[in-house]
């Protein structure tokens, strides 16, 4: 019982170290803009990158974690993605960036989702869904302490050896949160822990309507996902609010979204993962087709609490749809290869409703288009058969 625990807890700390490291990244830009003059499209264009990379490496790491074991594989990602950061200190040109972003951190952005979720489905069976709400926690823990431990650090120690300290630092949570994970030895049947070899193999898994209907849904919204967030601060200032008050658009944001977490991840395991991810599209359609009208600051700060909220339960709910449905056979390639399709819509999406503003002069069309591609998934979701394995 105690190693089960232990494995939640290893994957809670990979998920905080990674997302805690990408989003301190954003906290280096005023840096780098100020020693080189590099736009914020350029920064942004290293981030994209690295998204897009998540989403390759994952495919490829949930298989090789399939068949070697998590830890294993997140020993060699986990300092991997450390080092780049260390490297990032060194930086003087724009190609290191994007290279640094296409290789170290796409690697171990490619094993914090994929990895610890597996591992988790493969121990838990009957509370699956709040065990992946409370390791995905671990991101938003993340993205509130480390980027603030940035800053800190800029300010008294300078960019450069802000991003070694946080690098080697980096390392040593992972390297230690890597030791504290396995994969369940087999199980006999009436163990608390799905076993190993039951469900469908990646080969079987592919040549289903179940995976690509996945696929397209975690391609959908996926966009939103990622691109709301990007965008939401400065649309508030738009809007008339200052820059402390938009900020806390992203507060809200993110409080919401650990509350989706823990509440989706609690609903998987009541009404299973079909209907959870229903439930989060439905809530996350509803929530971009008021923002597109929503103009009252209050009202706003509403909006994106919801929004909020099933953007969190969206990142737990996936992983235990698929279990539901393949089993854990090969989960880790099946969700790698699901997350590849949604990180494809990430990676363009804050790109291009960017490019919609400053074209169109507004960000109300790009509004509309996230909520049509959240609806879009909405529908797909409907379409998914009751799953044979409870989820």
């Amino acid at each position: 019982m105690q190693q089960k625990y232990q494995i939640v807890a290893g994957s809670f700390l990979t998920q905080f170290a990674i997302i805690g490291m990408l989003f301190s990244y954003g906290v280096f830009f005023s840096a780098f803009e100020a020693e080189f003059g590099w736009s914020r499209t350029l920064l942004s264009l290293a981030s994209s990158i690295g998204t897009l990379m998540m989403g390759v490496m994952a495919s490829v790491l949930g298989s090789l974690a399939d068949r070697f074991g998590p830890r294993r594989v997140l020993l060699v990602t986990g300092p991997i993605y450390a080092i780049g950061f260390v490297l990032m200190s060194q930086i003087t040109a724009p190609w290191q960036l994007f290279l640094i972003f296409a290789s170290f951190v796409g690697i171990g952005l490619g094993s914090h989702d994929v990895i610890t979720l597996s591992t988790v489905s493969r121990w838990f069976s009957a509370r699956r869904g709040i065990m992946s709400g409370v390791v995905k926690t671990g991101t938003a823990a993340g993205q509130v302490v480390l980027p603030f431990l940035a800053a800190l650090m800029i300010a008294s120690l300078g960019w450069r050896q802000a991003l070694v300290v946080l690098g080697i630092a980096t390392g040593v949570i992972l390297v230690l949160a890597a030791l504290m994970m396995s994969h369940p030895k087999r199980a006999p049947s009436n163990a608390s822990v799905d076993g190993n070899r039951d469900g469908s193999s990646f080969a079987e898994a592919r040549r289903s309507r179940v995976f690509w209907t996945l696929a397209s849904i975690q391609f959908l919204f996926f966009v939103t996902v990622i691109s709301v967030p990007v965008h939401i601060a400065v649309h508030g200032m738009d809007l008339g609010m200052s820059t402390a008050r938009a900020a806390l658009l992203l507060s809200t944001l993110g409080a919401a979204s650990a509350l989706g977490r823990l509440g989706v991840g609690w609903t998987v395991d009541r009404i299973g993962g079909r209907l959870a991810l229903i439930l989060c599209l439905a809530i996350l359609s509803a929530s971009l087709g008021c923002l597109i009208v929503t103009e009252a600051q209050a009202l706003l700060f509403a909006v994106i609490a919801a929004y909020g909220f099933a953007h969190g339960g969206l990142f737990t709910v996936v992983s235990p749809t698929v279990a539901g449905v393949f089993g854990n056979r090969a989960h880790g390639a099946i969700f790698g290869a699901i997350l590849l399709s949604g990180t494809i819509g990430g990676a363009t999406g804050p790109v291009l409703v960017g490019l919609a503003f400053d074209v169109l002069g507004s960000y109300q069309p790009a509004f509309v288009t996230l909520t049509l591609l959240s609806a879009l998934a909405f529908g797909l979701a409907l379409s998914l058969p009751k799953p044979v394995r409870g989820g």
